[in-house]
């Protein structure tokens, strides 16, 4: 429910109290229920499990069901409290926890507190708070590095994990993040299953998110980051964003399978690679004249600002199995390189494609079922994928380096890397990669289980 001012304003589903000092009194809507008879939940804690004090490093929070806090919202400006939170700290571990029932955040990796708080709603008000951070201790020695691993959060109105400059060098792996956002309490930038500020070599790898208003959105300073090996589906507003980073961000071996849009085209710096692509792409200008930070590789340290050209992208052997359009990247500012992709039914290819395989008369017919057991991708496969074109496995040196940072796109710790495995971490052809997240060997009509995931499930 959400609140209002005056009880002569309660409208379903709205509330409103009134506190004399010595009674509460609340006024609500509850569908024709008698509250008397069902069950009532009147939440004023804030957070579950959160430190006070800023600093308070390697946590480690294994095997708690953990429900109902009444979050404050969680914007990239301000603290952001959590149902569980770091509170600007270093090293934490987060493993294989219930989180649910938060009314904003489940987890927080984001903000210190500090006067400045919700006054810092430009793009100059950010960079001020980014240099605030930076006096106050952003840097891999003093915040992030947190591993968040095999949770389910669910059932929480703004966002599953969230994190503003203080997820940084950090892992998100193994987690099911779902019904986020369901019950549309708020409306706002802020809300995803995974939404980060200044993802500095952050791996989000193996997760399960559905369901929720936002899949994954990085936002500001994504540069070193790695977006792999996911399963995103039956997600509104968005599968992805990526608003206004530089780069480099890789995005591999994901199965991308909510049919909406994904804003993508004015972030720099960015490879996908073998990913499965249901969503189109989201209509924007050539620019966005936002100059936003770009950082020294590996670093927090501030390089310069920069406005968002599109372009400086790059797409290889990805599936688009339904409705993707690249050729509004025709007009881009900065180069773009694509080969190896596969366009089926309506998607269409841009003209930088270097021989594209596309076939609008192919119907994959994809589709995801719950079962018992796990979730079910089944789809037509064509022996032709492979059989007449052939690929070449993606590594940094076909990758180059994203233009603004002059960066390499590599492992977090600088190491070269190959896209040499699948989806299902089984290893690709090396002489001909089947193209999408998942290296298939078999065709006609296939049902793979895609979740939780199993060996030799292909």
């Amino acid at each position: 429910m959400s609140g209002v001012r005056d009880s002569s304003n309660i409208n379903q589903p709205l509330w409103y109290c009134k506190d004399d000092g010595t009674n509460t009194i609340i006024w609500a809507d509850f569908y024709g229920n008698d509250p008397n008879e069902q069950l009532v939940e009147i939440n004023v804690r804030q957070t579950v499990f959160y430190p006070l004090k800023t600093g308070i490093n390697y946590i480690g929070v294994k095997g708690f069901t953990m429900c109902q806090a009444a979050t404050p919202w969680a914007p990239p400006t301000a603290e952001q409290i959590g149902l569980i939170g770091t509170n600007w700290s270093k090293g934490w571990v987060i493993e294989d926890n219930d989180i649910s029932y938060s009314k904003c955040a489940g987890i927080t990796l984001g903000k210190y507190g500090d006067e400045w708080d919700n006054k810092s709603q430009s793009v100059e008000g950010f960079i001020k708070t980014i240099e605030r951070a930076l006096k106050n201790g952003w840097n891999k020695e003093h915040v992030g590095s947190h591993l968040v691993l095999n949770n389910h959060i669910s059932h929480c109105g703004q966002a599953g994990i969230v994190g503003s400059l203080g997820a940084i060098f950090s892992t998100i792996t193994g987690n099911t993040i779902d019904s986020i956002g369901e019950q549309q309490v708020f409306w706002g930038y802020e809300m995803a299953g995974i939404k980060l500020h200044a993802a500095v070599d952050v791996v989000i790898s193996n997760n399960h998110i559905y369901d929720t208003r936002g899949g994954i959105w990085l936002d500001w300073m994504a540069q070193g980051t790695r977006i792999t090996s996911n399963f995103l589906h039956d997600n509104k507003v968005q599968d992805l964003s990526l608003e206004v980073d530089h780069g480099p961000v890789l995005i591999d071996n994901n199965l991308f399978l909510s049919p909406e849009l994904a804003q993508v085209r004015l972030s720099q710096g960015v490879a996908f690679v073998h990913n499965m692509i249901a969503w189109a792409l989201w209509p924007t200008d050539n620019v966005d004249n936002r100059k936003t930070p770009f950082l020294k590789p590996h670093s927090t340290e501030i390089a310069g600002l920069h406005n968002n050209p599109c372009g400086d992208t790059r797409f290889y052997n990805n599936i688009f199995i339904s409705n993707t359009d690249l050729r509004p990247y025709d007009q881009a500012t900065l180069p773009v390189q694509m080969k190896g992709n596969l366009y089926l039914m309506k998607s269409k290819p841009a003209e930088f494609e270097q021989q594209p395989v596309v076939e609008p008369d192919y119907n994959p017919d994809v589709t995801i079922e719950d079962k018992p057991g796990g979730w079910y991708l089944s789809m037509n496969v064509s022996l032709g994928w492979v059989k007449e074109y052939k690929r070449k496995l993606i590594s940094t040196d076909v990758l180059g380096k994203a233009v603004i940072p002059n960066q390499a796109f590599t492992n977090p710790d600088g190491s070269s890397l190959k896209i040499d495995y699948d989806y299902f971490h089984h290893r690709r052809n090396s002489k001909n990669p089947f193209p999408g997240a998942i290296e298939l060997h078999k065709f006609g009509r296939q049902e793979i289980k895609v979740w939780p995931k199993e060996s030799g499930n292909n």
